[in-house]
């Protein structure tokens, strides 16, 4: 499953086989069927690992999350798609994913926003400010990754970080 989820982010959904998955880790295609029933299933377990790589960054969110967001939104995050979030690594690909993979991806990105909005007194607009923040990073990740300039890829990850932390002035 490890191999699966780095190899998920790094390619995307339709970058990974069963076989190049099975081979790099040591086991026979034919293994993968006494743990999977599909292709679809092992996507979303894959995905799930893959969140697991988050989890101290949601932690973070709860008790510092500006540090928490500038961690997300850094140019290390930016150079470790295999170790990073899979929701910016694969946002576009979710979206075309099965059913069960949508589900999953919904329920942490909810899970994510609601952190966020705690950040904020009880208001309406906390929501909206978290809604704002989470596709500000997960947006600017995605886009600095997708560049070839180097210098308008950390652009994007400063404005994009002094942007959201205005937001906590």
């Amino acid at each position: 499953m490890q191999v699966a989820a780095r190899r998920l982010r790094e390619r995307g959904i339709d970058g990974i086989s069963v076989g190049d998955i099975m081979k790099e880790a040591g086991l026979t295609v034919g293994g993968f069927y006494k743990h999977f029933e599909s292709r679809d299933a092992l996507v979303t377990e894959a995905f799930i690992m893959a969140l697991q790589d988050i989890e101290h960054i949601q932690d973070g969110l709860k008790t510092a999350p500006q540090r928490a967001i500038s961690t997300y939104v850094s140019g290390s995050h930016r150079n470790n798609v295999g170790r990073g979030c899979p929701i910016s690594a694969l946002v576009n690909d979710v979206a075309r994913a099965p059913d069960a993979t949508r589900e999953v991806f919904t329920e942490r990105v909810s899970e994510i926003i609601n952190l966020l909005a705690q950040s904020f007194p009880e208001t309406e607009d906390a929501q909206n400010k978290a809604v704002m923040i989470f596709s500000t990073c997960v947006g600017s990740i995605a886009l600095a990754r997708a560049v070839k300039d180097p210098s308008l890829s950390n652009r994007i990850i400063e404005g994009a970080l002094d942007a959201v932390l205005k937001m906590y002035e």
